[in-house]
Parts: C-alpha cells; structure tokens; sequence
C-alpha cells in the first residue's frame, strides 16, 4: 500500500498534494492531517504506518498534505479555516467522491461536514474544542508566535511535547523533524495565528452536522482539555465520544476508527478487556419484571421463552445502537455504550419492541448510568456499575429511568426527561436524581 502522490488545485490556486491507501474503490475517508503532519515523514514512521494501514484496510483512504505543508504548495498567503475547507473539497472533487466518510485532525473537517451534509457520510473528529482559546496549544499564541519567528528549533521542542507530553523521547524529536522538514517557521506561525485569530464559538457549526461523528480525546495528552470536547460533542445531534489512552495515531486509535466507519455494515465499537474503557462509559442493565412470580405462574418452559424474547430484542437494539453486551444477568442484559445517546436510543428502541410484541407477560425495567467503570476480563466493574443496576432496580415495569449524569451527557439530543423525586438506592449514602424517559410516541 505505497503511496502514490498527486497533485490537485484548489479554489485559489494553490496545489495540494494527496495520495490514496488501499481499495481504491471501496468506502472512501478522507483524512485531514495534524499540524504540521505530512504524508511522506508519517509513512516512514512505523506507528504512522500501522495509522494508516488499518484504516486503509478494505476501504479507500484518501490523505492530503495541508496548503504550506509538505509537497502541496509552500509559498501561499491564505492560512484560515476558509481556504482549507476550500482544500478538502479539491481533493474530493479530484477523486470524484459524491459520499464520502471524513477523519479531521482539526476544525475544517467539522466546517466541511456542516456545509456538505449531503457529501459526508460519517465524520470522525480528533481534539475538536468549542473556542480556540480552549486548545492548549492556542494558549499564549503571541509568545508561541514569537517563539517560532525568533527560534524554531526550540519552538518544534515545545510542540512536540505538547503532542507527546510524556514522550516517548523519540516520538517527540521526530515530530520535531517532521515540523522542521515538513513547513517553514512563517507558515507555522501563520497557522497558529490564522486558528487564534477566527475567535469563533464553533458550537453552532458543530449543531448543523448531520452526519453521525465520532469524537475522540487523548487522556494522555493536554492539547484540548476534556471539558472543551465533551462541550463540543454534546453539540453535534448524533456523536459519540471515546477518550483514548494513548496517543491518537496508534494503531489501536485507528481500529476504533474503523469500527465506528463499518457499523452500517454490521461492525460496532466494543469495550475490550485489553484496554481501559472509554472515560465516560454508558451503562444501561435491563431486567424482565416480575421474573420469579411469572416463572413460578407459568412454568420454566414459558418463562424460558420470555427470557430469549427480551434476549433477541436487545440484542438487536444493541447491535442497531452501537452497544456491546457485556453479559446475560439471568432476567436481563448488561451493556455498554460510547455515548449516552447511543444508550438511550438503545433503551427506547428495546420498549417500543417489546410493546409492539404485545405479550402482556413480558415487560422490562431499563435503568442507565455514565461513569468511569474498571474494565477486567471482558467486564466492567465500579460504583457507576452498581449505580446503574440500583437504577434499573428503581424503574418501573415498562419504564427508562437514568441519572442526571446520562441526562446532561444527552443534552441538546432530543430527548425528552420527566424528573422523579431523588431516591435512596441500596448501597448509596446520598438521595440520587433520577429522570425517566419519554419513549412513547
């Protein structure tokens, strides 16, 4: 999967090089790169390669070099969101991509895909923030600036060590290389200057996207702070967000990328018992009411029916929802989720099933909290497990009930919330706040 480099004109004029990985006619994504980043030193780099090989895999993978970076055109003059937006859809129109799925280190990917809903598929955005003062790197701008214009060497040092904050030491002096090599000192500070400069609330860019957008953060580095992704994933109408431990080019960064790309052919995003969990996990439990008293009132054989009954209808929801069973409880499944939404669509879907079954002896109690929950040997564990399970134990028959987490997570959604009266939950000191969910009609 050589790269092979070519060439395209954007609206101004100015060349952009990009290049295509993999089937060249399959599912095509095209990858807007990181500050600075450019497709040759990344290919060299082993763990770039891993970056792209994966995402390359059974679908066409479209890179680019941004304007000033790398071969596409050195000398220009326009830095800002503007031309670069007006970059992407050049190489798109290059390859003659009508639909098409978008991975942006940066803001255009976002601009892009609110003007062209009809052009982006499924969006994936790295670091995304609300305000530009928000990015760490965009903090004290003036002094990175003159850093750059006065000492360039020591300026890529402190990038680079905002991009791999705890090394490793080689990854940094070769990031460092890569700025050095890849644009010059005026063109890094004019990109700098051009993202703190547009002083713009992107929040209601990010509300037109209509795309479905996976929105990741790297717990391991400071370039954006996680209040400021989690800000603005709650903007965009359909998103998830995963925050990943490690670096967001790894392998393993490109792998969930790729899963979130295939769910419409069948794939999902699922939590491994290799890795920690996503820093924010919804849980959702579902229990079938009344188990023990329907199993003594109809027979084993009966009740057994009803348990597989739920067990196909949740299954089905979660496979629709983007959830990953953990495990069968006995009368109800567990499940997890990389975002709240997901969960909540997950629980509405499952009642408005089993209500159209019309079987009056199975209803089903769905309780859904967020956390941070331990993840070990493919199950999760920790108080916002046990909440989760106290929640569904509080719901009624027929009923979606969460916590005011799972409701703030999901602002802005759709989604419509009745408050119940704080509850106190076995094995919890302090009333909880919980809500139910409308679901029908």
């Amino acid at each position: 999967m050589e790269p092979q480099v070519r060439f395209c004109t954007s609206a101004d004029g100015t060349r952009i090089a990009y290049a295509a990985y993999g089937d060249r006619t399959n599912d095509p994504l095209v990858l807007s790169a990181a500050f600075g980043y450019n497709q040759e030193a990344a290919w060299r780099e082993p763990g770039n390669r891993a970056f792209y090989e994966t995402l390359g895999r059974d679908r066409m993978l479209i890179s680019y070099d941004r304007r000033g970076v790398g071969a596409s055109q050195r000398d220009v003059q326009r830095l800002h969101d503007e031309a670069e937006v007006e970059d992407l859809a050049a190489v798109a129109d290059a390859l003659n991509l009508h639909h098409f799925d978008v991975a942006s280190f940066h803001i255009v990917g976002a601009i892009y895909a609110a003007l062209h809903p009809e052009r982006v598929r499924r969006l994936v955005l790295w670091e995304p923030y609300v305000l530009p003062s928000e990015a760490g790197f965009l903090v004290n701008v003036e002094r990175t600036v003159e850093v750059i214009r006065t000492n360039w060497a020591i300026a890529r040092r402190a990038l680079a060590s905002y991009v791999f904050p705890e090394g490793p030491a080689e990854m940094q002096r070769w990031y460092s290389n890569v700025l050095r090599d890849g644009m010059s000192p005026e063109v890094a500070a004019g990109l700098l200057e051009s993202e703190a400069a547009a002083g713009s609330d992107y929040r209601e860019v990010f509300s037109r996207i209509a795309a479905p957008a996976l929105v990741l953060h790297s717990k391991a580095g400071k370039l954006v702070a996680l209040r400021s992704v989690q800000e603005a994933a709650a903007c965009i109408p359909n998103s998830r967000l995963v925050a990943l431990e490690g670096w967001v080019g790894s392998a393993e960064t490109a792998e969930v990328v790729a899963a979130f790309l295939d769910e419409e052919r069948g794939g999902r995003i699922a939590v491994k018992s290799t890795a920690a969990p996503p820093n924010v996990v919804a849980i959702l439990f579902t229990d079938i009411a009344d188990s023990t008293a329907l199993t003594q009132r109809l027979g084993d054989a009966h009740a057994q029916e009803l348990v597989r009954s739920h067990n196909d209808i949740v299954r089905k929801a979660l496979q629709q929802h983007g959830g990953s069973e953990i495990k069968h409880t006995g009368d109800g499944i567990m499940a997890s989720f990389q975002s709240a939404s997901g969960a909540l669509e997950c629980a509405m879907a499952v009642q408005r099933a089993i209500t159209e079954q019309a079987d009056e002896h199975l209803a089903v109690h769905i309780g859904v909290n967020a956390g941070e929950p331990v993840a070990e040997e493919n199950d999760l564990f920790g108080t916002s497990v046990q909440l989760a399970r106290r929640i569904c134990d509080a719901a009624d028959a027929g009923e979606v009930l969460v916590s005011d987490v799972v409701r703030q997570l999901a602002a802005g959604k759709g989604f419509e919330f009745e408050e119940r009266v704080d509850a106190i939950l076995k094995g919890f000191d302090e009333p909880v706040r919980l809500y139910g969910v409308r679901w029908r009609g």
